[in-house]
């Protein structure tokens, strides 16, 4: 077995991964950066890139059959979708995607690349299959995550798949039955279910797209269920999921007072997602675990209870975001090179969007969050605007949605936003900059807004909550609270 000694191994080469062998680089030539399946990104190859380049071809179909209301009218008849042309796009470009990122890898030094899967022997040695042990240093878990699978569902055998799956289709199915309402399960089923697959999407608790406003969560759930048959509540005791006798997959559901049958080519299962430590010998340290066995990590650190090992990315059970996993692959990659010499990396105001039609997006601290940290109530304002009679979104025929601020009382510091509406993602992104910025309400409305746009709406929303600020004034009751 060949043996190396490390300054630094990075495990996984993804885009945790792919960062914190960067970073570590900077500070000494002696990194390697171990892959066991290709290198590459969630992203580029099963995620964002091709989930966008599937939606982006069901908005074209959805447009198209929407004309009437302009007085534009089409043959609807003529309208068709060609499957193989669909998923022959959404990989070539995919592939194209992936070709940035690999070309980008092999510019790195082959001998510093190792493919394989690596497990701790302990603390500072990793051993990859069972070619090649390296001793290290320090060393960054950036393993990545994979899709929660029920054991219930391995009966389905092919006719179970994940979102990676989807991609390497040839051509659409007829049908498809996705379990979880989240980021991934809203995406694709929107999406499958506008270039006319038979869609119908089921989840356990009465959750959507992430949203916990209960005021946004319900304009959402009243906007998606007009589109395709939601079932967000079913009793996990009382579904059945089978094949049956033409090898189809039946989902028997009970949902509240309701029952029934639905039948579908596949089930897509988009649960949720599991960090990848269970297979790498955390079980050899004497590492500190949360409760899903998991390393804890200081957030701005990214370093572990064993202070010369570090975790980021999926991996490390935070936000499984690209721009999440790439800024923790540099803090961790920075400290590992530097080590002991360790500093507090930069952490961006949390940002979240759901690609679907209307989009549904997540700025600072979402609805749950704010009244965990603010205990009373009284020490938060709420600013909402609907976008139903907004006056660009009326114009575009996209007056659907609903967004709700939250601003701290006192100080009046602008602390989140859940939005389901038009043009979310870009309204998020100036919101979140004004979070990261620490603006209060009223420096918000300062800031520049054109006529006629979308952004209205969101002057609208900060106007509203600033008519509720009580500047100056703290509530005996909240001087607790983080801004008092």
């Amino acid at each position: 077995m060949k043996q190396l000694q490390a300054d630094v191994v990075v495990i996984g080469g993804g885009t945790a991964g792919m960062g914190a062998f960067r970073n570590a680089r900077f500070h000494t030539d002696n990194v390697y950066l171990i892959e066991g399946h290709a290198f590459g990104t969630t992203c580029a190859r099963v995620g964002c890139m091709p989930s966008k380049l599937l939606i982006a071809a069901a908005e074209a179909r959805h447009h198209a059959l929407h004309t009437d209301p302009f007085g534009i009218h089409l043959d609807k008849n003529s309208i068709t979708v060609n499957g193989a042309e669909v998923m022959n796009r959404v990989k070539s470009e995919r592939d194209r995607f992936v070709g940035f990122v690999v070309s980008d890898v092999e510019e790195w030094p082959a001998d510093k690349r190792i493919m394989g899967n690596a497990r701790f022997i302990d603390e500072h040695t990793v051993q990859i299959d069972d070619h090649t042990q390296i001793k290290a240093d320090r060393i960054v878990i950036a393993t990545g995550s994979r899709p929660v699978i029920q054991p219930q569902w391995e009966a389905l055998g092919d006719k179970l798949i994940i979102n990676d799956d989807v991609f390497s289709w040839d051509t659409l199915p007829e049908s498809v039955a996705v379990f979880g309402p989240g980021v991934i399960g809203l995406e694709l089923g929107q999406a499958l279910h506008r270039l006319g697959v038979k869609t119908e999407i089921f989840g356990v608790g009465g959750s959507l797209g992430g949203i916990t406003d209960p005021v946004v969560l319900a304009e959402a759930k009243a906007i998606f269920s007009e589109e395709l048959p939601l079932h967000l509540d079913v009793d996990p005791e009382k579904t059945e999921v089978k094949l049956n006798q033409e090898g189809k997959v039946e989902v028997h559901w009970v949902c509240g007072g309701e029952r029934g049958v639905y039948t579908a080519d596949y089930l897509l299962a988009a649960i949720g997602r599991r960090p990848n430590v269970d297979k790498i010998g955390l079980e050899n340290l004497n590492i500190e675990l949360d409760e899903r066995g998991v390393p804890k990590a200081h957030p701005l650190t990214m370093q572990t209870s064993i202070p010369h090992i570090f975790i980021a990315g999926d991996a490390s059970n935070q936000l499984p975001l690209l721009h999440e996993a790439s800024d923790q692959g540099k803090i961790a990659g920075d400290n590992a090179g530097l080590y002991p010499n360790i500093a507090n990396g930069l952490r961006r105001s949390p940002l979240g969007v759901v690609f679907t039609n209307p989009q549904i997006a997540i700025v600072g601290l979402r609805y749950a969050r704010v009244f965990e940290r603010y205990k009373n109530p009284e020490c938060v304002a709420i600013g909402e605007v609907s976008f139903r009679n907004q006056g660009r979104s009326r114009v575009m025929l996209v007056n659907k949605g609903h967004m709700r601020v939250y601003a701290e009382q006192g100080t009046g510091l602008f602390i989140g936003a859940e939005i389901v509406g038009p043009a979310a993602e870009h309204l998020a992104h100036l919101l979140a900059w004004a979070h990261q910025q620490k603006m209060t309400v009223p420096k918000m409305l300062d800031m520049p807004f054109y006529h006629p746009v979308i952004e209205e709406g969101l002057r609208t929303a900060l106007r509203d909550v600033n008519s509720k600020l009580k500047l100056g004034e703290v509530h005996t009751e909240c001087a607790e609270c983080p801004g008092a």
